[in-house]
């Protein structure tokens, strides 16, 4: 290889990367959705005629730009508070990277090597199919990260009407199909072609704009409901010094809305276990009682003999008493998992390494205030699939979580997207409490109702309607998407083994 052509493979590589790094301001809080089909359609020009091993790099730069660019904030929960060495903090945050850019050198590895080399069998089949399922594959395999994933980027856009149908996983195609339209529109002569993509870019919107359809109804009187936001700074959260002082605040928030019906509090809201709160809690109940409000609290709590820990929600109401155990758990934060050697010396270096009990894959919604809720803990909302074989029995949707580990980087906003997407996704109002932001109560289309004040201790009131019925999505999950984008891989890999033949 000359000096040339190794700058001009440099020059492609940076260019990729930065194209995926944009992709990183598709999503909340910058909104530059059009990205979202922009970045991608560069990566597939770029793909056109690169061996396996080129394409491969160009799909590892992509990646690795845009979870880069979309989640360096990682490090401030990493480092600033969860007190790891500034070594380690870069370590896991660039191993993140590193991971998420192999996804796609895989990607791009297999369009390379399996797909047509041109037409609309490559551009508007089989890379967005084989995107599609990489996208999916990442969502769960090694408990998943489905962060960033395209079609998040479409909460305020017309192709989020889709999301009810086939869920995050179908925005994200449509995307990927019109990136791979406006590379067919650019390289493909003819006027068939042209026509041929035109008809690919603009039919997907008109079909998004048909399905502004309702697929639930409400199935019950309204409810008033109250978001506590304690807004208690990260870094003195679990000190035991502040401990009477966190109880004093959210008794005292709790007393500022009682008369609404429900009373929801963040996740782990009171700094101690729950087993240590029974007076406080009991009396906090008492009043709410009295009053008639039902209350809805993260907390997290020891099993009887002390051995196992959970991250958990508790619903206080006249149905009884019930709770919701954390399911999907974040790895290095709520599980650990290393061997015991490696364990030891996280305990040596004062870090932390003791993992939560994974609850039960499904449990049934808590009941509180005449609402059946659906329960999630903090990032648990990124699993769209498991909230959907909850949706048969539950009504409304609650969130619990505590984004004050990210401070104020962009983390908050892109999840209180995903949380918005879920919403969209079951066609149900949902309640978001927050530590300190985004609390929020979302519309069953996402939109937003009422918002807390960030940073600031606040009481945030709305009402919601209990709604019944399953969209389409509630039914299939991901799986219709997943096996009509195998379809399509497979139809690609095979036109191209017939056009060698």
């Amino acid at each position: 290889m000359t000096a040339t052509d190794a700058r001009r493979r440099g020059l492609r590589r940076l260019a990729v990367a930065g194209a995926g790094a944009s992709v990183a301001l598709a999503f909340a809080p910058f909104g530059f959705w059009p990205l979202a089909i922009l970045g991608p359609a560069l990566l597939i020009a770029l793909w056109d005629g690169a061996t396996p091993r080129e394409a491969a790099a160009l799909g590892f730069c992509f990646n690795a730009g845009t979870f880069a660019a979309g989640t360096w904030w990682l490090y401030i929960s990493i480092h600033i508070f969860g007190a790891a060495p500034v070594w380690i903090a870069f370590f896991l945050m660039l191993g993140l990277v590193a991971l998420m850019g192999l996804y796609h050198a895989a990607l791009g590895y297999c369009v390379a090597r399996w797909l047509p080399a041109r037409g609309a069998w490559r551009w508007l089949v089989g890379i967005p199919a084989a995107w599609l399922l990489i996208e999916w594959l990442r969502g769960w395999f090694l408990s998943g990260f489905s962060w960033l994933s395209l079609g998040y980027s479409q909460t305020d856009t017309w192709l989020a009407h889709l999301a009810p149908v086939g869920g995050v996983y179908l925005v994200s195609a449509v995307l990927l199909v019109s990136a791979g339209a406006l590379v067919m529109l650019v390289r493909a002569g003819g006027a068939r072609a042209r026509g041929i993509a035109i008809a690919a870019l603009a039919t997907p919107w008109l079909l998004a704009l048909a399905l502004d359809h309702e697929w639930t109804r409400p199935s019950g009187p309204p409810v008033r409901v109250a978001v506590l936001q304690g807004a208690i700074p990260q870094d003195i959260k679990w000190l035991e010094a502040n401990r009477e002082t966190t109880l004093a605040l959210y008794a005292k928030l709790t007393r500022e809305a009682l008369g609404e019906q429900l009373i929801v509090m963040p996740e782990s809201a009171l700094p101690d276990l729950a087993n240590n709160l029974a007076p406080f809690l009991g009396g906090l109940y008492s009043e709410a009682s009295a009053r008639g409000s039902a209350l809805v609290l993260g907390l997290v709590r020891a099993s009887d003999d002390g051995e196992r820990y959970f991250n958990s929600v508790a619903a206080l109401g006249d149905e009884g008493v019930f709770w919701y155990d954390k399911y999907h758990l974040v790895p290095f934060a709520e599980f650990f998992p290393v061997p015991k050697f490696v364990r030891r010396w996280l305990r040596l270096m004062s870090l932390p390494y003791s993992d939560f009990t994974r609850g039960l894959p499904v449990q049934p919604p808590l009941k509180a205030a005449g609402l059946s809720l659906a329960a999630g803990i903090c990032y648990e909302d990124a699993y769209g699939s498991t909230l959907a074989r909850s949706l048969a029995n539950a009504d409304s949707l609650v969130n619990v979580t505590n984004d004050a580990w990210f401070s104020h980087s962009p983390a908050r906003y892109q999840h209180f997207q995903i949380a918005r997407m879920r919403a969209i996704e079951a066609g149900r109002f949902l309640v978001r409490a927050a530590n300190d932001g985004v609390s929020a109560v979302i519309g069953p289309r996402g939109e937003v109702l009422a918002q807390a004040p960030e940073y600031t201790p606040a009481v945030l009131r709305a009402t919601i309607t209990p709604r019944t019925g399953l969209p389409p999505y509630a039914r299939v999950g991901n799986w219709g998407i997943v096996m009509l984008a195998a379809v399509a891989l497979a139809a690609a890999a095979i036109r191209k083994k017939r056009s060698r033949t």
